[in-house]
């Protein structure tokens, strides 16, 4: 909910982390152990594995690969990044748009190990209500309201985010889950979370809250889904499961987000850089970069298994076979971009892959002369602009500013699904037009397009031929595909030819939309390389796969 809500406990001993209930390994401890992640007997040292995709799993993967002793080879379609995008404004290269991930919890501290090993900084990003947000305005059937805190709102509000909180108090044990993330109490987080799956399994989240005591009153539903719940999360996310939407809440994927100073595809690009001291084989000092002289290989056509060897095609037509192979891209390219052999996966599997719900989203970007909207309206003492959400077609909007004297960004419209789908066939112009439109019936008096100083920067990830949506978000029943997806790294039960070839990537992850997800999958997967490669973990510091059958997500029935 957008407004603060009194549901965590106060003074808890210890920080908030996305420590997933279905799997709750903590891999920020397995990153920072002085052991390492693993080791490799000297024979397959310099083995080439294949990694399809360099976004932030691809990267992470590539990385520690790197730092075992094997030697990645990475493919990527486009650019380096994924949805790490950061595009420049016409004629200001200094300044950015984040057109894809933008927002990144504190909770994601396997994140933040790759952010602080690449010396990168961080701000607070301007959510409502916010302390890096001076003004909100909440605009709702025809009607404004402007706040600087919650208690500026109507009553009406605080009603719903009491509400809420009642609810997941109630419904959902959340004190009891907060304080077992917290402290890492395995036990009581997967008794209750384990309770929990088969109840909520098929319940949506409308449904959820429909259900709902607290949520009797159809107008505090209504008003739920147009505020959001935690910094995002509308109406739009009502048809998912009930499941997804705790996980965020429970691991505070959703509280004191940051935004990467200068952009987030610094990540990336730094990983693909960043020497590593002390590698295995490798000269100290090497690099993806190093290993790539020319840049990663083209986009992958192609993926087959031959003898015990998975053969990659790239769009330049070469071929070539590793005993590895590491897929990070979406997963649904697999049935459409990509000519991908039955035989690489198991059958469920691939019904997994086919039934993945994705999320479309889009975004609009202004660069403005200066943060125009701080300036002062003379007649109501406020500012004449604030970080806004609304039921029109914008449905939020984001200010970035770095200075009085130094050009602003608005994210002039952030929408998911239905309200990404209304945008989706219009080029940047035609976007801008209609947002500005919109905004007008919000602030009238105020002109945004004379403070425009560069083209508008559009994106649709549904519409974006490498992506074909933003992330994944499991509808209701579809626990027991993510479960097929999740574990699909652990493979010694797998026949022969099904084994090598491993999956990564927020969509396998139970947090897909959060790069925390999306790097605990890539870690995921180097487990798994380095088993399928007859290395191991130091005792002293197990791995994912070690630890699984203590920490495995519950498995429904399947009959």
């Amino acid at each position: 909910m957008v407004l603060p809500a009194s549901g965590r406990p106060d003074g808890a001993a210890a920080p908030l982390t996305m420590l997933c209930p279905d799997f709750p390994f903590p891999y920020d401890a397995w990153l920072r152990h002085p052991a390492g992640l693993g080791r490799l007997p000297d024979e397959v040292l310099g083995t080439e594995v294949a990694v399809v995709g360099g976004g932030i799993a691809g990267l992470v993967t590539a990385h520690e690969l790197l730092r075992l002793g094997l030697r990645p080879v990475v493919y990527e379609a486009g650019r380096l990044g994924g949805r790490m995008r950061s595009a420049a404004f016409e004629g200001h290269p200094g300044t950015v748009a984040e057109l894809g991930a933008m927002r990144f919890p504190p909770s994601g501290t396997a994140l933040f190990h790759y952010i602080d090993a690449v010396g990168l900084r961080t701000s607070p990003f301007p959510n409502p209500l916010s302390a890096a947000t001076p003004t909100t305005v909440i605009d709702l059937g025809g009607v404004s309201h402007w706040a600087d805190a919650a208690g500026d709102l109507p009553p009406v509000y605080q009603e719903v985010a009491d509400a809420w909180d009642k609810t997941l108090r109630e419904q959902a044990e959340l004190w009891v889950m907060d304080d077992a993330i917290r402290r890492r109490d395995v036990r009581t987080l997967k008794a209750v979370w384990n309770r929990l799956v088969p109840r909520l399994d098929d319940q949506s989240f409308y449904g959820f809250l429909s259900a709902a005591p607290a949520f009797a009153s159809f107008r505090h539903r209504e008003i739920f889904g147009q505020v959001g719940f935690g910094t995002g999360g509308w109406d739009t996310d009502f048809p998912n499961s009930m499941l997804e939407i705790l996980r965020v809440v429970y691991t505070g994927a959703d509280a004191e987000q940051h935004t990467i100073v200068g952009g987030c595809e610094q990540l990336p690009l730094g990983l693909w850089g960043l020497e590593v001291e002390k590698p295995a084989h490798w000269p100290a000092g090497s690099s993806l970069a190093q290993l790539h002289p020319h840049g990663p290989e083209p986009a992958v056509t192609a993926l087959a298994r031959v003898g015990d060897r998975i053969e990659v095609t790239d769009a330049g037509g070469a071929t070539r076979s590793y005993r590895a192979a590491v897929f990070t891209g979406q997963h649904r390219l697999l049935r459409s971009r990509v000519a991908c052999a039955d035989a690489l996966l198991p059958a469920p599997v691939w019904s997994a892959i086919e039934r993945t719900h994705y999320m479309s989203s889009s975004k609009l970007f202004v660069l403005t002369d200066r943060p125009f909207w701080l300036d002062r309206d003379e007649a109501t003492g406020r500012a004449v602009m604030g970080m806004t959400l609304t039921d029109r077609l914008p449905r939020s909007v984001y200010l970035f500013d770095d200075g009085p004297d130094r050009p602003g960004v608005m994210c002039l419209s952030y929408t998911w699904n239905d309200d990404s789908q209304r945008v989706v066939a219009l080029d940047p112009e035609e976007r801008l037009a209609a947002v500005l439109r919109a905004l007008a019936a919000i602030y009238p008096g105020v002109d945004i397009r004379r403070h425009v100083i560069a083209p508008p920067i559009a994106v649709s990830w549904e519409d974006e031929p490498w992506f074909t949506g933003a992330f994944k978000a499991n509808l209701p029943g579809q626990y027991r595909y993510q479960r097929r997806l999740f574990t699909h790294f652990r493979q010694d039960g797998l026949p022969a030819q099904q084994r090598g070839f491993f999956l990564a990537g927020d969509d396998v992850s139970w947090t897909g939309g959060f790069a925390e997800g999306a790097v605990s999958t890539a870690l995921n997967a180097v487990w798994g390389v380095l088993h399928h490669l007859g290395g191991a973990c130091d005792p002293a510091n197990p791995g994912p796969g070690d630890l699984f059958e203590a920490l495995a997500p519950v498995e429904l029935p399947e009959g």
